[in-house]
């Protein structure tokens, strides 16, 4: 016997695969900021383990967490505030490009590191850009409805971090496993630097460079190369050597104030032979300001994308 519903009363829909999923999964506002402060109370605690037990245990745990800490909660925060309408697969699947190709760099550019020059850090740049951009144009080739700039911001930025990312860890391991005494101090502090300098280095070069091709993409979906993205590159792969090459600089200029000789062995030893107070604090300042300037230059530009492409958005 059939049971049907009593009249005038609508019968009860059955969700089933007929109806379409949500373009996005409801994120709750403020997850970054959750990501944040349990992750920093994780690496707290790691650290603090790794310091008291001088055990090798725990320094796995504490790469991974300040590797990847800065990097997760910016693309988090990008995601939520920027890049719903773009999707998770397409925000997850730049970062995992980025990363893996952060792995891969760091291996192969790491003997050249042993031999700084200028010329090298402008290779390494002209290189490592050109590399996120092919990440980006890989993770993004199914989806041809994504273009625009604010798309490219916001990709290339997931790009970078996740190329940052497991850089760093790269690099992480490698100090604290290559030798058999670790120098934990000299590692927080190298893992801090790196977690607050993240932004302001391989995010905002890739998020610029994104912005310029994904604004230059074809509505088919094509990626196309004019000039604008080409300077686009050679751009940010400058800023990039000059953020590499910043120590190098920094020892120059202060053997150029202090009237000591100046040749090239001296940018490619990396160091000052017995400096003074005075050096120490001239080389500190001129580091500093010279990743400042670096910075400031990458974040106008940025902004400057980001604020046309509001100007476009806008306009009827």
């Amino acid at each position: 016997m059939s049971h049907s519903p009593p009249p005038g009363r609508p019968k009860a829909r059955i969700p089933g695969p007929q109806q379409p999923l949500p373009p996005y999964p409801r994120i709750g506002a403020g997850l970054w900021r959750r990501c944040l402060h349990a992750g920093l109370v994780l690496w707290a605690l790691a650290a603090v383990t790794a310091y008291v037990t001088r055990s090798p245990a725990p320094l796995p745990a504490l790469i991974l967490l300040s590797g990847l800490l800065a990097p997760v909660v910016f693309v988090l925060w990008a995601y939520e505030r920027h890049g719903r309408d773009l999707g998770v697969s397409a925000v997850l699947g730049c970062f995992l490009a980025g990363g893996v190709l952060g792995v891969l760099g760091a291996a192969l550019t790491e003997p050249y590191l042993l031999h700084p020059s200028l010329e090298m850090f402008l290779g390494a740049g002209l290189a490592e850009e050109a590399a996120k951009l092919g990440a980006l144009v890989f993770a993004l080739r199914r989806m041809p409805g994504i273009r625009g700039t604010r798309a490219g911001l916001v990709l290339g930025g997931a790009v970078g971090f996740g190329f940052a990312a497991l850089e760093s860890c790269g690099y992480a391991f490698t100090a604290a496993f290559s030798t058999g005494v670790t120098d934990l101090r000299a590692l927080l502090e190298t893992e801090i630097l790196r977690g607050l300098l993240a932004p302001f280095g391989q995010a905002l070069w890739t998020a610029i460079a994104g912005g310029v091709l994904l604004s230059c993409r074809h509505p088919a979906g094509r990626f196309r190369f004019p000039p604008p993205v080409l300077a686009a590159w050679f751009g940010v792969a400058l800023l990039h050597a000059l953020w590499d090459s910043t120590h190098g600089i920094a020892l120059w200029l202060v053997a150029r104030t202090a009237g000591a000789g100046v040749g090239r062995e001296l940018f490619a030893q990396g160091y000052l032979v017995q400096p003074s107070a005075a050096q120490q604090h001239l080389f500190a300042l001129f580091s500093v300001a010279g990743l400042a300037l670096t910075a400031l230059s990458g974040t106008v530009w940025l902004r400057s994308l980001a604020y046309r492409a509001r100007l476009w958005r806008n306009t009827p």
